[in-house]
C-alpha cells in the first residue's frame, strides 16, 4: 500500500534535511501543501531536495512547479480547483464525498477521500463516515487501489484502511506531531515513527 505524506503548511529550518531522509527511509510520494505561502518559498525547498526524489513529489498550489522542477504532478483542490489550460501530466484531487469521488475518479491517477477518521491536525475536524459506509463502498468497489484515505491515519489504524481496500494512506498530524518546527532540531523520533507507519503500510 502506498505511503503518502503532507507536508505541515509552514515552511521551517530543518524540513529539507527531514523530507530527504523519508524518502531514503521508503517514503512513495510527498505532497507539498504550504497554503497561502510565496511561491518563492517552495522553489527553495525544492531546490534543496535531491533531484532523484522530484519524480516523488506532488504539488497543491503554484502548478508552474511542476514543469520547472520536473515533479510527479499536481493536486487539485478546493483552494486549486482547475489543472492550467492544456496540462497533461500526473494529477490528483481532494474529495469529501463518496458519490461525488464514484463520479469523477476515473479522471484522475489517484484521489483522497478524507476525513477517513478524526484528525490529528485539526482537532474540531472528525470522521465523515461510518465505518459501515466505508465498508459498503469497499464492497461495491468504489473505495479500490485509486483512493488514498487520509484524515486521522495512524500505525494503528493502518490495518482498517488496507482491509477497507484502499490503495493508500497519507499521513499528516500522526508525524509532524513528534517534531516541533520551532524548537527540536533532532528528528529521530520521527524517523523512527515514520519506521513503524512503513512497516504498517507494507
Amino acid at each position: 500500500m502506498k505511503l503518502i505524506l503532507l507536508t505541515p503548511p509552514d515552511f521551517f529550518v530543518e524540513e529539507d534535511k527531514i523530507l530527504t531522509a523519508l524518502f531514503e527511509e521508503g517514503l512513495d510520494l510527498l505532497h507539498l501543501r504550504k497554503p497561502g505561502c510565496e511561491p518563492v518559498y517552495s522553489e527553495r525547498l525544492l531546490t534543496l531536495l535531491p533531484e532523484s526524489h522530484r519524480d516523488q513529489i506532488v504539488v497543491h498550489d503554484h502548478f508552474y512547479l511542476k514543469e520547472e522542477f520536473n515533479l510527479r504532478g499536481i493536486h487539485l483542490n478546493s483552494r486549486n480547483p482547475d489543472p492550467p489550460a492544456n496540462y497533461k501530466g500526473h494529477i490528483s484531487k481532494s474529495f469529501h464525498d463518496i458519490d461525488t469521488m464514484k463520479a469523477e475518479k476515473r479522471n484522475f491517477n489517484y484521489v483522497f477521500l478524507s476525513p477517513i477518521f478524526d484528525s490529528i491536525s485539526k482537532s474540531d475536524y472528525k470522521a465523515a463516515f461510518e465505518m459501515s459506509v466505508l465498508e459498503d463502498a469497499s464492497a461495491r468497489g468504489i473505495i479500490d487501489k485509486k483512493v488514498m484515505a487520509l484524515g486521522g491515519v495512524t500505525a494503528e489504524n493502518m490495518k482498517t484502511i488496507k482491509e477497507l481496500g484502499f490503495g493508500g494512506a497519507v499521513v499528516l498530524g500522526d508525524l509532524w506531531d513528534r517534531f516541533n518546527i520551532h524548537s527540536n532540531l533532532d528528528y529521530k523520533e520521527l524517523i523512527n515513527h515514520f519506521r513503524k507507519l512503513r512497516k504498517a503500510a507494507d
